[in-house]
């Protein structure tokens, strides 16, 4: 949409295929339903923001920030707030607030749309020359393919664009889930199923080095982790790696004040068991697995602990590790890692090196950024990039 309304605004005919019964489909649930549409920082923020091709996104971001993209929205009636971590919300709390502003200006660049699925681009001497679809075909000097990515299909995310992009000659990255949950190796997270850690500490292991570290919210789940700091974590793995995450459960204290805390608890309960003494430390759910993993029997008294089994529990404390297994399905993802390849494609027009004409825009690049509002930041301005550069083809 954002694409076609840029090639609008510069006076093209446009033309927008949609096969969904409604526009901005995957705009419904961004932001559980608010949609969290940018982040209100700088530009060069935003790459910070970018673990993986980064680079590539210099030109669009600067050429559209996120301080344009509040201003487009609120020039159509969509005011805006900022929120915690300078996440960029609707006012009204409804990503029905951000489509309708999307409709709007569709309207105003005299956007024509066909409730029509794209097959295939069909091109004469390299050049981009016709779309195919299931109902006809449609004349075009330049064609832009904004399909998403694979995640979440039931929004229309069916890897169409990776089929259409490849068939033309494009090197399509395989496609893996980012801003995913974390399956476990054991069974411990589904022992605390339900429990959600607040105001913790994790860090991403691989090899037993410090790849990702964030400080926020997690969730044990039937599976293994998920919750805000998992999802972000998940954007720095790569295929073929064996990876674990460390907690540290109680943050706030190095190591020194968390062994005066556990000593006064113990004190004050010197005649319980250990299992029995440990609910002003942990989480009920999670007492059982500290128990069995700190080696202290649980219906050892408190005061027959030990110096080294208080050691023990003070570092299951600082660094509870789960083993990973790897990312839940894509399907299951917020983004897709992976896609067209942007070795590909120039960064200043988002124009394909390989056929003229065609443009790409959004998740369908190999690019991808953390939770925040980065991603639809990097969708509009690859739109914006696209659909200006494209309109000057026509």
């Amino acid at each position: 949409m954002f694409a076609a309304i840029q090639a609008g605004y510069q006076g093209a005919r446009v033309l927008l295929l949609e096969p969904n019964d409604r526009l901005g489909k995957k705009l419904y649930i961004t932001g559980k339903g608010r949609c969290n549409l940018t982040n209100n920082c700088t530009w060069q923020e935003v790459l910070k923001n970018v673990p993986h091709n980064s680079r590539f996104l210099y030109s669009a971001l600067s050429g559209f920030t996120p301080e344009d993209a509040m201003t487009f929205f609120e020039s159509l009636g969509c005011e805006v707030k900022t929120e915690r971590g300078n996440r960029v919300f609707p006012v009204s709390d409804k990503s029905s607030s951000v489509i309708r502003a999307l409709e709007t200006a569709l309207g105003y660049a005299g956007v024509e749309i066909r409730r029509l699925r794209a097959r295939e681009i069909l091109t004469e001497q390299g050049c981009v020359v016709v779309v195919k679809t299931d109902a006809g075909s449609f004349a075009a000097p330049s064609v832009i393919l904004a399909t998403g990515g694979c995640s979440y299909p039931a929004t229309g995310s069916t890897g169409d664009g990776y089929r259409m992009a490849a068939r033309l000659g494009h090197e399509i990255v395989p496609p893996v889930g980012s801003l995913v949950p974390l399956t476990e190796r054991g069974g411990d997270c589904a022992r605390m199923q339900g429990l959600s850690l607040r105001n913790v500490q994790i860090r991403l292991l691989c090899g037993g080095k410090t790849v990702h570290q964030e400080f926020g919210e997690l969730l044990f789940t039937h599976f293994g982790l998920s919750g805000p700091v998992i999802l972000s974590a998940s954007a720095h793995m790569e295929a073929g790696q064996d990876y674990e995450i460390s907690i540290d459960l109680k943050p706030a204290l190095d190591e020194k004040t968390l062994d005066a805390r556990i000593l006064r608890d113990f004190a004050q309960q010197q005649n319980r068991s250990f299992e029995n003494a440990l609910g002003g430390l942990y989480p009920k759910t999670m007492i059982p697995v500290i128990v069995s993993r700190s080696g202290i029997p649980g219906a050892q008294k408190v005061n027959a602990v030990t110096k080294a089994q208080r050691q023990a529990l003070l570092l299951l404390t600082k660094d509870f590790r789960i083993p990973i297994a790897g990312r839940r399905p894509v399907e299951e993802a917020i983004i897709t890692h992976g896609g067209v390849n942007v070795k590909q494609v120039d960064p200043k027009t988002m124009q394909s090196k390989l056929v003229p004409g065609l443009f790409f825009a959004g998740e369908l690049l190999d690019v991808d950024a953390y939770t925040g509002g980065f991603n639809l930041q990097i969708a509009w301005a690859t739109g914006y990039a696209a659909g200006t550069a494209a309109a000057q083809l026509t």
